[in-house]
């Protein structure tokens, strides 16, 4: 079993003692599932979900006649969350890393696509690169914060996951397309075929509470990926960036998008899997160390593997 962070643990003591007394079948205990879920869901989404809050919030509050830039509050906004969400030991040190690395792999895309016109930020403030506000890795970076904390919270098990070089490679080709498909042909069709067929006997095993959840690898890719669609549609309400087709009023962002985030995804994923290796479902461990059989109560926060902070 991955270890708690200290923060994470505190939790998940006050939630058994609530749970443990619950009913192991029934309607409510599937409804105590659900909750967990969710739960756990809004739990791994806290760095987008305060990073969408304030971009949201710069919308509608921001003045217009600020001395600081809205990009730049953004930025520092994006900054202060960060180093809040370590300190508060709601992200661990080896996450953080993963996050960084996130954010390097996003701001070089945000340079290239803005650059050929993909879409384009307001030109203010200074804590930017050329056209792009340095907050922009951070989406980014929110994303792989995301895709860390759901491996733990879950303890996300595998069958069947493709050999690493291969996801790699594929993994490789698809960013790789994202910058050449504006000189040659666009393969993203080929790569998303690619996905389905190394990816599609994949089964994701997640525990939530006592219950112990199957699904197909590609449909959680394809879920992560529509909601990622719709954050960035309130992204683009809110002015944050704008493709082209939005310069002259906003509209929602066209649903072809689905296809590059859902290629995203797969970028995503291989970054996390090469750190942290993907397992094959077995037994699952009590925080006391003993083997919990599939009728058996399970934390209901788990964390990642390391030292409990």
């Amino acid at each position: 079993m991955r270890s708690f962070t200290s923060v994470e643990h505190r939790i998940d003591e006050r939630a058994h003692r609530f749970l443990d007394r619950a009913p192991a079948g029934g309607v409510r205990a599937g409804l105590i599932e659900f909750a967990v879920f969710g739960l756990k869901q809004a739990w791994a989404c806290i760095f987008g979900a305060a990073l969408l809050a304030v971009i949201l919030a710069a919308r509608l509050w921001y003045p217009e006649d600020a001395g600081l830039a809205r990009n730049d509050f953004l930025t520092l906004a994006a900054v202060t969350i960060q180093i809040l969400m370590v300190a508060a030991r709601l992200e661990t040190l080896r996450e953080l890393r993963v996050v960084v690395l996130f954010h390097v792999v996003g701001t070089a895309m945000e340079l290239f696509k803005t650059d050929v016109g993909s879409w384009s930020y307001e030109a203010e403030g200074f804590l930017r690169i050329g056209a792009v506000p340095l907050f922009s890795g951070f989406m980014y970076a929110a994303v792989g914060s995301y895709m860390v904390r759901v491996y733990r919270l879950f303890d996300l098990r595998f069958a069947r996951y493709p050999r690493r070089w291969v996801t790699a490679v594929l993994a490789a080709a698809v960013y790789v397309n994202f910058f050449t498909h504006h000189y040659i042909i666009d393969a993203r069709w080929v790569l998303l075929a690619a996905v389905v067929i190394i990816y599609g006997r994949s089964v994701m095993h997640l525990r939530v509470f006592r219950r112990q959840i199957r699904m197909p690898l590609v449909l959680a890719f394809l879920l992560v990926a529509l909601f990622i669609w719709i954050a960035e549609n309130i992204a683009t309400w809110s002015g944050a960036w704008l493709y082209p087709s939005q310069l002259n009023g906003w509209h929602p962002v066209s649903s072809d998008k689905l296809v590059s985030w859902f290629l995203l995804m797969i970028i995503s994923v291989v970054l996390v899997a090469w750190i942290y290796k993907p397992e094959p479902p077995g037994p699952v461990r009590e925080a006391g160390g003993s083997d919990a059989g599939e009728s058996q109560a399970v934390p209901v926060v788990i964390a990642e593997g390391g030292a409990t902070r």
